[in-house]
């Protein structure tokens, strides 16, 4: 068979491109460092490496989720915080107020003090993110969360978010809470329960008081019916044995008795009253509805009766009452909205952590499939291999260079050049 010089040259010829076009294929690669440059490279590779980045993009934005979310709860921590501490402060010069010693300007002077706690607190709770939008709002976060008007009838300083709260995705099956609700945190906060005393009844009443609150707390709470109002209705009947009988009026339950003596005071499921009373007389009394305002607005309460001098200390001594039982409950609350924080952030770094494991994972794979490796990088190429290869060994370098005169039988010799 004839072999002509132009198929000779023609073999030649796609020999060359062959080799030429292999060894660009391979300075490429060793150029972007990536094995797979098309998905023609390698099919099956190639999917598994889109499939891969999608996975390591889902969770590169979970941890920027993660970092939002972690933020705003620490934001919100702290605004708690703050909040206890003035409210702690608060409570201190309100217990001081009730100092029988002090005259009236020593109580200004403390009036003036809750002043200034009381609008750091609402503007706290008014407390806004780095974006300006107001933490507790809920839906509404473009407007403040609470209002003040001094001269309203009812509460001066109101709720006026809606119960709306945000949710952040964390991780395909798991999302947190990353706002609280205004409302639940600080404003559903119930205020000392109490009772009023029915001027018609047929007994002299002296004074009439919560003694025991906690005592009166567990009556009030067993028995307030917010349903049927009569039930919430009560007599006392002083017997002609000489025992104070406390009857619901709608029930005719007779709840308790006590020794009475006419003019002296008696308690009785922790209300104390001073009556004078004969056998046959009685004491109408009812339950009042319970009610819900913010620490803010329990200051803004007693700051008042504290500016004003013609209080008498009877009632001073019961609007300190009120307001410190309202604290009280305000910092409970406070508490619990503290440990769910602290739970939200304990499940965000716990996720964060996890996602992070299988990000590096991810990559870690993505990288075996899709990256060169520079030490076998190479192009097969008729006068032989076109590659780097490199074994480090003490610091020192170590080459392979191919003998040429052991070509046939492939022996290799190695030398080592100092460095």
């Amino acid at each position: 068979m004839r072999i002509s010089t132009n198929q000779i040259y023609d073999q030649n010829m796609r020999s060359i491109m062959q080799n030429q076009g292999d060894l660009a294929k391979t300075q490429e690669q060793l150029a972007s460092g990536k094995r797979i440059i098309t998905p023609s490279d390698d099919p099956v590779g190639a999917a598994k490496v889109l499939r891969l980045t999608e996975e390591i993009d889902e969770l590169t934005q979970f941890q920027r989720n993660n970092d939002l979310v972690t933020g705003s709860l620490e934001q919100q921590e702290a605004v708690l915080t703050n909040i206890t501490e003035s409210i702690n402060r608060a409570r201190t010069l309100i217990v001081q107020a009730g100092n029988g010693i002090l005259d009236d300007p020593d109580k200004r002077a403390i009036g003036a003090e809750l002043e200034q706690i009381k609008l750091e607190v609402f503007d706290l709770m008014n407390t806004q993110d780095a974006d300006g939008n107001y933490l507790y709002a809920g839906y509404q976060s473009g407007n403040q969360a609470f209002e003040y008007n001094p001269a309203a009838s009812g509460n001066a300083i109101t709720f006026a978010g809606d119960p709306g709260v945000s949710f952040v995705q964390l991780s395909n099956s798991s999302k947190i809470q990353s706002t609280s609700n205004g409302y639940e945190v600080f404003e559903n906060v119930l205020s000392r329960f109490k009772f009023s005393v029915d001027p018609s009844s047929t007994a002299t009443v002296n004074n009439a008081s919560v003694k025991q609150q906690g005592t009166f707390d567990t009556f009030f709470d067993k028995n307030y019916d917010p349903v049927n109002a009569a039930n919430n209705d009560y007599r006392i009947n002083f017997l002609a044995t000489g025992q104070a009988e406390l009857v619901n009026q709608g029930t005719g339950t007779v709840v308790d008795s006590v020794s009475y003596t006419s003019g002296q005071p008696f308690t009785i499921k922790g209300m104390e009253f001073n009556a004078t009373a004969a056998p046959g007389d009685s004491i109408d009394l009812s339950f009042d509805a319970p009610e819900k305002k913010s620490m803010a607005q329990s200051i803004h309460e007693i700051q008042t009766i504290l500016m004003d001098s013609t209080i008498d200390n009877s009632a001073l001594q019961e609007s300190i009452a009120d307001a410190l039982v309202g604290l009280d409950n305000g910092l409970e609350k406070l508490s619990l909205e503290r440990a769910s924080l602290g739970s939200r952030l304990n499940i965000a770094e716990s996720t964060y952590e996890s996602n992070l494991d299988m990000e590096i994972a991810a990559r870690a794979q993505r990288s075996s499939i899709q990256d060169v490796d520079y030490a076998e990088a190479e192009a097969l190429t008729t006068y032989g291999i076109i590659g780097v290869k490199v074994w480090v060994y003490k610091g020192k370098i170590l080459s392979i260079n191919l003998n040429k005169n052991n070509k046939e039988t492939g022996n290799v010799t190695t030398s080592k050049n100092k460095v």
